[in-house]
């Protein structure tokens, strides 16, 4: 899939829509589109409905999903002029979809120096973090591969993070359970 179709006029078509809706005042947080106003997605499209970005716009779903996501979390002032900027820094004719695995891997990459963190300040912890951890590695692998072009095994990624995450909310209920105790003794 190539951005816009590869065609520019259906990117300036898109692009006007949103520049309309901004100097409307019709852009706005929480609503995605109702009564000519709406979010990033809903003035794009003038409707709200993240799968019409492949057939539209010649954009991934993921990424008009990501659109919202930054559009709901900014200040007001630099929501309103975020779908232009959005869609003015995408070029015409580009498969956008490596931007999704090098996006991931970033984000990956921060988790795992965030759980270094952790593990330093939180020893006890060590083994729960290490399974974090290692399940990490294994879904940004899964995204190096797909990025290269290879095959990824992604329930085995997907296995990796549900284990992780129930050895996590394991060790915390654990946790609970003892400040519960602790402080039914104290009492």
């Amino acid at each position: 899939m190539l951005s816009f179709h590869n065609d520019n006029a259906i990117k300036q078509k898109y692009l006007s829509r949103v520049i309309a809706h901004r100097k409307s005042d019709n852009i706005i947080q929480e609503i995605g589109w109702e009564n000519g106003r709406g979010c990033a997605v809903g003035c794009t499209l003038e409707n709200y409905d993240h799968s019409k970005y492949p057939i539209e716009l010649g954009l991934p779903e993921w990424l008009g999903r990501l659109e919202d996501s930054i559009f709901e979390g900014l200040p007001i002032k630099e929501a309103k002029i975020w779908p232009e900027k959005f869609l003015s820094a995408i070029n015409v004719g580009v498969n956008l979809e490596d931007i999704k695995h090098k996006l991931a891997i970033k984000r990956l990459d921060r988790l795992i120096l965030l759980q270094t963190k952790n593990m330093e300040k939180n020893p006890d912890l060590k083994n729960i973090i290490e399974q974090v951890f290692s399940a990490i590695e294994v879904i940004k692998k899964c995204h190096e591969l797909e990025l290269n072009n290879s095959y990824c095994e992604w329930s085995a990624a997907r296995s990796a993070a549900y284990a992780a995450r129930s050895a996590a909310w394991s060790a915390a209920e654990s946790a609970a359970s003892a400040a519960w105790a602790a402080a039914w003794s104290a009492a």
